[in-house]
């Protein structure tokens, strides 16, 4: 029987939706803020995208933003679960009905993978009430989707923060080979 291996050591990221209005950023610097207590120090902050492409998250605001953060330090990508539960906690405490909406993942040399509660045929069960998808994958120097990602994904619009994860991916694993 063959070893169990190791998890693959990730760029851990938190895309967060949030109102487009007065005081939005408020509400993104109070969410950041959680995360960081969790995650330790954002090191990538993309821009603001206007979230369009469904009125799934009507609760929070009717006019929304999305915006993706990167942490510092590569985990180990089991640790998907704890993040979205965690993730989760935030939401909760944001207000009654919630604020902001996170979804936490992982970037690597070859995909973006996030979490969700919700089954679909293209998600993979993990373990408490958590899937995994790959949203992306990194194909040919570009970012590439598949005919079930989100439409806002597909458009290219974070593309630019996923390349930046990814080129702090490579160099946090190569920094860590060397430290072996």
């Amino acid at each position: 029987m063959p070893e169990p291996l190791f998890d693959p050591w990730v760029k851990r990221i938190a895309g967060i939706l949030y109102p487009d209005e007065d005081a939005g950023d408020a509400w993104f610097a109070w969410t950041v803020g959680k995360l960081r207590a969790l995650w330790g120090e954002p090191e990538i902050v993309g821009p603001p995208a206007p979230f369009t492409t469904t009125d799934y998250y009507r609760d929070i605001a009717p006019r929304l933003l999305r915006r993706f953060v990167g942490f510092e330090e590569l985990v180990p990508a089991g640790g998907l679960p704890d993040w979205k539960r965690a993730s989760i906690e935030i939401e909760k405490e944001s207000r009654t009905p919630r604020i902001v909406n996170i979804d936490p993942g992982y970037v690597d040399g070859a995909r973006l993978v996030l979490a969700s509660t919700k089954d679909h045929a293209h998600r993979v069960y993990l373990r408490d009430g958590i899937y995994a998808e790959v949203t992306m994958r990194f194909r040919f120097g570009k970012w590439a989707s598949f005919d079930y990602t989100f439409p806002d994904f597909a458009s290219g619009v974070y593309d630019g923060f996923l390349s930046k994860a990814r080129a702090a991916w490579l160099q946090d694993s190569d920094k860590r080979r060397k430290n072996q």
